[in-house]
């Protein structure tokens, strides 16, 4: 029995322990699959007891803190103590940073060392003395300044600046460095640039070689590298005759010489700071063009393709440049029709039995694309409305790209932005794009005032505020809804005046537009701008104007005059003597205008037909009754080089009826001067008074304009012109009697406050009342002055 119940026990046990075992072995299985480590006994993690800066004199020690994520009581961990270091050098405080720890208050204590990088109290430039420009011009080329910190490496930059500096202005041969002195008390820095400028290079002589096919001086007007002469100071500057090697390669590449090589040498002359110029050109073979072909073109036939290229044609030179100018004429001519994902890709290759580049545009074509949302972008003030209302590109349109560019001519039109472009945005439907525009606003409001000189007004000052963007509901600021607001006053020593204007071009959100003036003017008596009398008006008038199509508009204006006639010449006909008093005009006036100019501020092409017939008196009261008509027509042909042809014509006629017998002189029609018939006095074409010789201007008139306009630079145009015209005191005998001629020269200048135009006609007629022909006339003027 006791051996039988030692076995059991045995048994038991052994049972026991195995299943013991094999549980432990399974939950530590299940730990390990469920990442539950053993147990393990880690060191406790010590907390951020105290944090000491050290070194700092100008960076507070809470500017430091701010920048830390490490906070005290806080558990102390490498990695964020790591990260605050970068963090704090990237301040750009300090030249050097340590970070230690130590055991404190049974924690750990951080203890960070800085060195402050100097403050730059001072720089300095030395050695300066032939070059013509201020210190403080100098400086401002510098990317090191005064109160910043000192950077080593910057200050080595800087001498890099200072040596290009010079070398633009002639002095090859300078040479610069730096030296910094720091003051360990205020750790402030004193850095001196030393200069030694040098002797300006000169270049003796400029020789070509291997010039076959164009003579030495026409690549000499290429570049802009000249030799020394009387009216040139010929210095070299290494970074413009850089330039002028890839000027010369895409030279030669314009005309065909596609494997040019251009190479020179350079030889100094010992004895002088003199320079010699070597230009050596390897022209290669002229290409031309030999065959054209288009494939993969399904929806536009081979010949509109064809009648799109323009430069890279059969028989002419080959070049890249004249190639991508042809490809951007086949991508508009797709584009225009809708096809903007449409894809092309040009192969050439030069054929050995004509000795040609052959050319294949392989087009895809792919699907036509509509318009799904137009988006607006970089509007900050102007109300996207007044951006959409322009658009004339639509949601659901197919991509059109005469559409494009005139809803960009129009934007431009309103005077509101200095940039406008066009991108496009994809959908989830593939023929479906998203049209972005984005548009970069300009100043619209400005207050100008000034004073100056002009043959018509002579000495004018004026004062004027406009807002070119005004909105009168958006309270403080009133800008965003296209609307014109302006108040001008002016005064001079023959004219003054004051006008308020105010023009709404969408009225209730209607494509009608309204608007209102209220003007005084006076013009004093003077022989030289062609009044005989006083003339003193005040009125105003209302504007009402509608859109009819995408360039034809018209207008219906109703003013109110009331005008005193004073001051008289004595020796004056009773013709003149009888316009003395006060008289009412009360008119409507209604005008039709065609005008699809590119620019209306500054056309380059396109036309302008405008007419009006106003109607004075009788339904409208007033003192005077009469009707006039006014035409004037204007064709602008750009010809090259962004220059411009202008042909204008005008034509006007006026006649009394009801109680009136004669059209007042402030109704009637002048001509001579700035504005008409240049080279002849102020109004001095036409009538004038027998006694007085004062003019008295007529009923009907005509006059034709044809001027050249070539850009200069920048703002700056050149103009030649020829006018002729006439006056004539009835409306029945208007084209009788010839006319009067001028022509001459002038400029124009766009200005901040307005264009200027200077010009100087010669007569080729005698002036009314005088006779012979007179001299030529100087005509100045301003749109507001200057």
């Amino acid at each position: 029995m006791k051996k039988t119940g030692l076995v059991i026990f045995t048994f038991l046990f052994l049972y026991l322990s195995l299943n013991t075992v094999v549980l432990a072995q399974d939950q530590a299985d299940t730990n390990q699959s469920a990442g539950v480590a053993p147990d393990v006994i880690y060191p406790a993690v010590k907390s951020v007891t105290a944090i000491d800066i050290k070194g700092n004199k100008s960076i507070s020690t809470n500017t430091i803190f701010s920048k830390m994520k490490t906070r005290i009581g806080n558990p102390y961990q490498d990695n964020i103590t790591s990260d605050d270091l970068k963090r704090l050098y990237l301040l750009g405080f300090f030249s050097d940073i340590k970070i230690d720890t130590e055991d404190y208050k049974g924690g750990v204590k951080i203890v960070i060392t800085v060195t402050e990088r100097p403050i730059i109290e001072k720089i300095v430039l030395s050695g300066i003395s032939r070059l013509n420009s201020s210190e403080d011009k100098i400086k401002g080329e510098l990317k090191s300044k005064e109160t910043q910190y000192l950077d080593y490496p910057t200050l080595d930059e800087d001498v890099q600046t200072l040596k290009k500096f010079y070398e633009k202005k002639g002095f090859g041969q300078v040479q610069a460095q730096y030296k910094a002195d720091v003051d360990s008390l205020t750790n402030k820095a004193k850095v001196e640039f030393i200069i030694d400028e040098g002797k300006k290079i000169k270049i003796r002589n400029i020789t070509v070689e291997g010039n076959k096919s164009f003579k030495s001086g026409r690549i000499l007007k290429v570049i802009k590298t000249k030799k020394a002469w009387f009216f040139g100071a010929g210095v070299f500057k290494e970074d413009v005759f850089k330039e002028d090697i890839e000027r010369l390669k895409s030279f030669y590449k314009r005309n065909g010489y596609a494997d040019v090589i251009v190479d020179y040498e350079i030889r100094n002359d010992p004895k002088r700071p003199f320079l010699f110029i070597d230009l050596k050109i390897q022209e290669g073979k002229k290409y031309t063009v030999g065959t054209i072909s288009i494939r993969g073109n399904k929806d536009i036939i081979e010949k509109n393709i064809l009648e799109r290229l323009k430069e890279c044609t059969t028989g002419k030179v080959f070049s890249q440049e004249a190639l991508k100018q042809d490809l951007s004429g086949i991508q508009g001519l797709y584009f225009d029709r809708g096809y903007i994902s449409m894809q092309i890709q040009e192969t050439t290759y030069l054929n050995p039995a004509t000795e040609r580049i052959d050319i294949v545009y392989n087009i895809v074509e792919n699907q036509v694309a509509y318009v799904n949302k137009v988006r607006i972008r970089g509007n900050i003030k102007t109300k996207e409305v007044v951006i959409r209302r322009e658009m004339r590109l639509r949601p659901g349109d197919k991509f059109d790209g005469d559409k494009l560019r005139r809803s960009k001519d129009r934007l431009q039109n309103l005077g509101f932005f200095e940039d406008i472009s066009y991108d496009t945005e994809d959908t989830q439907v593939p023929n479906r794009k998203d049209l972005i525009v984005d548009v970069k606003e300009s100043k619209t409001g400005a207050f100008s005032f000034g004073g100056g000189y002009s043959s018509v007004e002579q000495f004018v000052g004026f004062a004027e505020v406009e807002q070119k963007n005004f909105d009168w509901r958006n309270f403080p600021y009133f800008t965003g809804a296209g609307q014109n607001l302006k108040f001008r006053v002016s005064a001079g020593s023959v004219s003054n005046g004051y006008e308020l204007s105010f023009t709404e071009p969408w009225m209730f959100d209607y494509p009608v537009s309204f608007g209102f003036d209220i003007y005084r003017r006076t013009h004093k008596r003077e022989s030289d701008t062609g009044y005989g009398y006083d003339e003193d008006v005040t009125g105003g008038d209302l504007r009402l104007g509608k859109e009819i199509s995408e360039y034809v508009k018209t207008s219906l204006v109703y003013r109110y005059d009331s005008i005193k006639i004073g001051n008289i010449s004595s020796n004056a006909s009773s013709d003149l003597a009888s316009e003395y008093g006060t008289n009412v005009i009360s008119s409507l006036r209604y005008g039709l205008t065609y005008d699809n100019r590119n620019n209306v501020f500054d056309p380059v092409k396109g036309d302008i037909l405008d007419g009006s017939f106003e109607l004075a008196g009788g339904p409208f009261g007033g003192d005077k009754e009469f009707y006039k008509f006014y035409g004037q027509a204007a064709h602008y042909w750009p010809i090259t080089k962004g220059s411009t042809l202008l042909f204008k014509g005008r034509l006007g006629w006026a006649e009394p009826y009801g109680n009136s017998d004669k059209v007042s002189i402030y109704e009637r029609f002048f001509a001579g001067g700035a504005y008409t018939v240049r080279g002849y006095n102020e109004r001095k074409v036409g009538p004038v008074d027998p006694s007085s010789g004062d003019p008295l201007g007529g009923e009907s008139v005509m006059i034709g304009n044809i001027e050249y306009i070539f850009p200069i630079a920048g703002y700056l145009k050149l103009a030649a012109f020829y006018d002729t015209g006439n006056v004539w005191s009835k409306a029945s005998k208007i084209g009788t009697g010839g006319f009067k001629s001028g022509y001459g020269l002038g400029f124009r200048l766009k200005t901040p406050i307005g264009p200027l135009m200077l010009d100087y006609g010669i007569p080729l007629n005698k002036e009314s009342g005088e006779d012979s022909v007179g001299d030529g006339k100087i005509h100045f003027s301003m749109s507001h002055g200057f």
